[in-house]
């Protein structure tokens, strides 16, 4: 049994790890949405009379909208939907029950689960619907107007505000949870890097056997966790950068080449692709054979694509395995500070380091009369 230290410590929750910049940003989205949702309800209504323009659960709803963005619980249907639900059952409540407190009790327990039937969860939708029930002579004379002014026209007027506001401050609003990318085309499959490891299906699981609700989705939870093997990963067995693995010699192209001469130089090295380059070393693009193929005569940067997958020298490979694990690039070029090319990492330089690092942790545990013996390296070539 835990003593009475542990137990009351258990009160007090853990801290949560907000950055001063997100505690800035969530002061001044608040302090600019309900200015601005009360200055517009009073100007929309001006002869609203003894009727509150501005209710309290909307401090409420800001404290989600502004400071936790991304909770399911803060996303457009949840305010909307759940502030007006939570207004229609406690409207009703208070026409079906004479006792005010029973009233009280069932518009909040009412509001509860028709919030969650609805997908809208929403904490304030139980003060708004509490609001509804013990406001007083003049709510109560309102009836189902108070559900329109002020709860639907002060949700939708914060909604606004937020939508502009998180975007305008780099937040992602309406939250869209970093998943996996889909399966290719055609296919069953997942993208190979999530293959291994845990599912959305053991996520799934987990949650249901966790038992309680969580103020986060299935979506980011997979994300975290996925950051968090990364995480592990690196401080284990440290951090292997592009600019320990990456091809340095590089064949390259300029814009002005012809097709023609681009098809010769990559057959004559067996590339498959080479980067296109100015004058002063920096990308413009890349050419592979499958491009050349489909093209004519002409110019390579007409028929080039602008916009292939870079990376930094000190960018750790793992970070790359999103990229040339999903089939559509097998190279990332390796750019300085400047844009010059510096470098190329492809499918196999990857794969070869992974496996190098493998091989190496194996040896590290293994006795050294029972170490195995590895005679080959994989060829370092621009393009598999």
């Amino acid at each position: 049994m835990p003593s009475l230290s542990a137990y009351l410590r258990r009160f007090w929750p853990n801290p949560a790890p907000l950055p001063l910049a997100e505690r800035l940003k969530a002061f001044l989205g608040a302090l600019i949405g309900i200015a601005l949702t009360g200055l517009v309800t009073h100007l929309a209504i001006p002869d609203a009379g003894a009727l509150p323009l501005l209710i309290a659960p909307m401090g409420a709803s800001a404290v989600l909208l502004f400071a936790v963005p991304a909770s399911p619980l803060a996303q457009p249907w949840s305010i909307l939907g759940g502030n007006v639900i939570s207004g229609l059952a406690g409207v009703t409540c208070v026409m079906l029950i004479p006792d005010p407190t029973l009233a009280a009790a069932a518009a909040v327990a009412s509001a509860i689960v028709l919030m969650s039937l609805a997908r809208c969860l929403h904490p304030p939708g139980g003060a708004v619907a509490l609001t509804c029930a013990v406001g007083g002579p003049v709510v109560h004379a309102a009836g189902y107007g108070f559900v329109l002014v002020p709860v639907a026209l002060n949700s939708l007027l914060l909604l606004a505000v937020a939508l502009i506001f998180n975007n305008l401050a780099g937040r992602s609003y309406p939250h869209v949870a970093h998943a996996p990318p889909p399966a290719p085309h055609g296919t069953a499959d997942p993208p190979p890097d999530v293959r291994v490891g845990f599912t959305l299906a053991d996520i799934d699981e987990a949650l249901r056997r966790y038992g309680e609700l969580l103020d986060v989705s299935r979506e980011d939870l997979d994300a975290l966790f996925r950051q968090v093997e990364v995480q592990a990963y690196r401080r284990l067995h440290g951090e292997i950068r592009c600019a320990d693995i990456m091809s340095r010699h590089i064949v390259s192209l300029a814009p002005e080449d012809d097709q023609a001469q681009a098809r010769d130089l990559l057959a004559g090295h067996d590339f498959r692709s080479a980067p296109v380059l100015d004058e002063a070393g920096r990308l413009q693009g890349l050419i592979t054979r499958a491009i050349l193929l489909t093209g004519g005569e002409g110019p390579v940067g007409a028929v080039m694509d602008i916009d292939p997958p870079t990376a930094g020298p000190a960018t750790p490979i793992d970070e790359l395995l999103p990229v040339l694990s999903h089939g559509e690039w097998r190279e990332v070029m390796i750019l300085d500070d400047t844009r010059r090319v510096v470098g190329m990492v492809t499918q196999t330089d990857l794969l070869a380091a992974l496996y190098r690092a493998r091989v190496a942790e194996a040896v590290a545990v293994t006795p050294s009369t029972d170490r195995p013996g590895f005679s080959h390296a994989p060829r370092d070539r621009q393009g598999p």
